[in-house]
């Protein structure tokens, strides 16, 4: 079934929640839960990882445990592309929302159980990498839906939506935390898993009278001929994959560095062949043809700050571990050790109290405000000076040092401004842009800027380990600058092909 958008648009109630679309309060919500789950899986995530078998973790060294962290995080977004094709083409964004919700649960309890050991931890990384790419492209599809493509509430709607991402990442770890370090990892992980079935509850029992039509349709099917091709190649696919997977088993190539490398590799192809697809399609007209030229500067000044912020779960996480000042006995009077998955709700927190600042900014500003690609080069700017700040700590430490936790707390606080500025925007964007045939998979490809870059980061990580920790984080927040100046540049010529988008 297909429906014009005015047709979608008339089936939401405009208003109902602050100001906005009534049904941005069910994606609101059920997004909240979803991150909750998420993020609180993953403050725990990387010590579970590394921790020793002994202590209830799967003792991976603590390099191969970061790298697994950027190499989860890179395949999530990957996966993001078939979500995005599958709405596009087969169920629409609504159903594929619906799946991935299912598949993500199932996937957290999983990783709750106590037995299994690496087993039942790649089974469950399975089940949330799928479930993840098919709801997270589409829930904000949907939110894009609820607005005119000109309608001036939408680059703020998806700001107070990006406020209920970190809202559940500010509460999750805390919960899943104290559980972990009061009773195991699995009883944290138990914690995301009802995060999850709460998210799924909110959905069913609200979508159908606030959110309308939006996401029904399937704005770009097969023919009956692409659909017997599809099958075909489909079954070719899979037998493919087997094929290469038993291969590769058989000859002692399927290592985890050699994997390793494959994700870096798919991570800078598969947004080349995604971009390359949109643009020569006859679908795209010539208009959308310059839009998405204009996109490829905001594209790759993305994977930089993504390559900087993702790491504060990875290089940062194991950072706060293990050089961080958490013991409080000395201030509070008694022995009390802040847990390392606590430093986690930092970012959330600060995102949820600058948020209204950022908007208000924004709607204030008016048509006065900077152009979509100045946001992009202010954020990743402030990416790259968040890096350098932490050279001063870093300069001449050893393995034993202890650093102040401020210095973490302001780094965060700095990347948490340009964040502001790059993601809500980049969302925004990427609706306002996308070629009509391809709406829900430019989501995709907006989401790709995160797995290039964790994908990248997955071989960046190793150079933490050789290099000194201030010549990384200098090197790293020096590029990011540089970059930024480069956008900024090219920001003119963005404009001019943004075709009257603003």
């Amino acid at each position: 079934m297909q429906y014009s958008r005015e047709e979608m648009l008339e089936s939401v109630p405009q208003k109902g929640f602050f100001g906005h679309p009534r049904g941005l309060g069910v994606q609101f919500f059920m997004e909240f839960w979803e991150r909750f789950s998420y993020y609180g899986m993953r403050a725990i995530l990387l010590y579970f990882l590394y921790d020793s078998v002994s202590h209830g973790g799967l003792g991976f060294s603590q390099t191969v445990a970061q790298s697994l962290m950027s190499l989860y995080g890179a395949l999530i977004f990957m996966t993001c592309i078939v979500g995005g094709w599958v709405a596009d083409r087969l169920v629409g964004s609504r159903a594929a929302m619906l799946i991935g919700a299912v598949l993500i649960m199932f996937g957290h309890i999983a990783l709750s159980s106590p037995v299994g050991g690496r087993t039942s931890f790649l089974l469950s990384m399975l089940l949330i990498i799928v479930g993840t790419g098919m709801l997270k492209p589409n829930i904000s599809a949907v939110v894009g839906g609820l607005y005119d493509k000109k309608d001036p509430r939408m680059d703020s709607g998806f700001v107070i939506f990006y406020m209920s991402v970190n809202m559940g990442a500010f509460v999750a770890p805390f919960i899943v935390g104290t559980l972990q370090s009061s009773f195991n990892y699995h009883a944290g992980f138990g914690a995301a898993a009802v995060g999850m079935f709460i998210a799924l509850m909110v959905y069913v029992i609200f979508n159908k009278k606030s959110l309308g039509l939006v996401g029904k349709d399937v704005p770009n099917p097969f023919s009956p001929e692409e659909f017997k091709r599809f099958k075909v190649s489909l079954v070719l696919g899979v037998a493919a994959i087997i094929a290469i997977l038993v291969i590769t088993h058989l000859t002692g190539t399927l290592t985890f560095n050699n994997f390793s490398i494959f994700v870096t590799v798919l991570g800078v192809v598969l947004p080349i062949a995604y971009f390359s697809t949109m643009y020569k399609s006859k679908k795209t007209d010539k208009v959308e043809k310059s839009r998405l030229l204009a996109y490829i500067p905001m594209f790759l000044g993305a994977v930089m700050f993504w390559s900087i912020q993702e790491q504060g779960s990875s290089i940062l996480g194991a950072f706060v571990d293990t050089n961080t000042q958490r013991n409080l006995s000395g201030i509070i009077g008694f022995h009390y050790t802040i847990p390392a998955a606590f430093f986690q709700s930092v970012n959330p927190l600060l995102i949820v109290i600058f948020a209204p600042i950022i908007s208000g900014i924004w709607t204030k500003l008016g048509k006065k405000g900077p152009s979509t690609p100045i946001k992009f080069a202010i954020g990743l700017f402030l990416a790259g000076v968040s890096f350098l700040i932490m050279v001063i700590p870093t300069m001449g430490m050893t393995s034993k040092t202890l650093i102040n936790p401020f210095w973490i707390i302001i780094s965060f606080a700095i990347c948490v401004i340009g964040e502001l500025c790059l993601s809500p925007t980049g969302s925004s964007v990427s609706v306002k842009l996308a070629p009509k045939a391809f709406e829900a998979q430019m989501l995709s490809l907006w989401l790709l800027t995160s797995a290039t870059a964790q994908a990248v980061n997955a071989q960046l990580v190793r150079l933490y380990d050789i290099w000194s920790k201030s010549t990384y984080f200098g090197f790293l927040g020096a590029l990011a600058i540089v970059l930024a100046i480069i956008v900024a540049f090219l920001s003119p010529w963005a404009v001019r092909k943004m075709e009257g988008i603003k």
